[in-house]
């Protein structure tokens, strides 16, 4: 699949990025991982991703599979700082959660410039 990713140049409204983001998911150009808003919850990625449903042991989303954890959360929105990591053994780490990780902190970037921008 062909993953692109929204830049905060083009960011201008959270509705805007959602119902495109959701387009380029349905099209095949824009990988869930990638996204910088849930279709879920309707809100930007990085302030619902403490939700459960952001949770997966079998992708490994936001799961630490040696402990059979979930990994917690902490976002910063002041210094765009995310972190997930085990309450067991404070590793925990996957691709999927780096993946998440990252579009977490574009997330937080892009609802900044949109608030600029407004």
């Amino acid at each position: 699949m062909t993953t692109t990713t929204c830049t905060t140049t083009r960011v201008r409204s959270l509705p805007v990025l959602l119902a495109t983001e959701d387009d380029a998911e349905d099209t095949g150009l824009l990988a869930p991982d990638d996204r910088l808003t849930c279709h879920v919850h309707g809100r930007w990625i990085h302030q619902c991703v403490a939700s459960p449903a952001h949770v997966s042991p079998v992708t490994r989303h936001r799961w630490c599979r040696g402990c059979r954890t979930e990994l917690r959360v902490a976002v910063d929105e002041l210094s765009l700082a995310v972190s997930m990591t085990c309450p067991r053994c404070g590793r925990g780490g996957s691709a999927a959660t780096t993946r998440l990780t990252a579009a977490c902190r574009a997330s937080l970037a892009a609802e900044r410039h949109a608030r600029r921008a407004a």
